[in-house]
């Protein structure tokens, strides 16, 4: 055979080797060994007891239902009620021994991230009202006017 043959079959050769030499270099050794034999999976073996010790973050809604049953009962009678707690309040690690870890924000920034308003009529995003935070009270927290647990209700004064 020509050259012109050759060359191209070596540099694919080359390039296959050199793919084979990056996975050796580069996959962990327990990456898709497990009880069921290898296969890929979404872990590493070694990583189970890892992840078995990791302290979760986040709560439920009903991890705050006990001591905050009045929020939770007005909340889950909302617009709001399929919100998980935490999407506006942060994480519950450490809380209620650590109560300054989750913040009470007022910003119209936490309210505008959600209810900002987005043209597309067609995603789950899109059908939220929305408004324009330019022109809809700009000087004022959306708090002033709008009980957040339950929206369709007026503003505690």
């Amino acid at each position: 055979m020509k050259n012109h043959v050759w060359r191209p079959l070596y540099v694919a050769l080359g390039i296959v080797a050199m793919i084979l030499v990056a996975r050796e270099l580069y996959v962990p050794k327990d990456f898709g060994i497990h009880e069921r034999g290898y296969m890929y999976g979404w872990h590493r073996k070694s990583d189970e007891t890892y992840w078995k010790n990791f302290k979760v973050k986040y709560k439920t809604s009903e991890y705050c239902k006990g001591c905050h049953e009045d929020k939770y009962a007005d909340i889950k009678g909302s617009p709001h009620g399929n919100i998980m707690c935490e999407n506006c309040h942060g994480p519950a690690l450490g809380h209620p021994a650590d109560p300054p870890t989750l913040t009470i924000d007022r910003s119209r920034e936490l309210c505008v991230r959600c209810h900002s308003y987005l043209p597309y009529k067609t995603s789950g995003r899109g059908k939220i009202r929305g408004i324009n935070p330019e022109t809809h009270y700009p000087e004022a927290e959306c708090v002033m006017c709008h009980y957040p647990h339950n929206p369709k209700r007026e503003a505690k004064k």
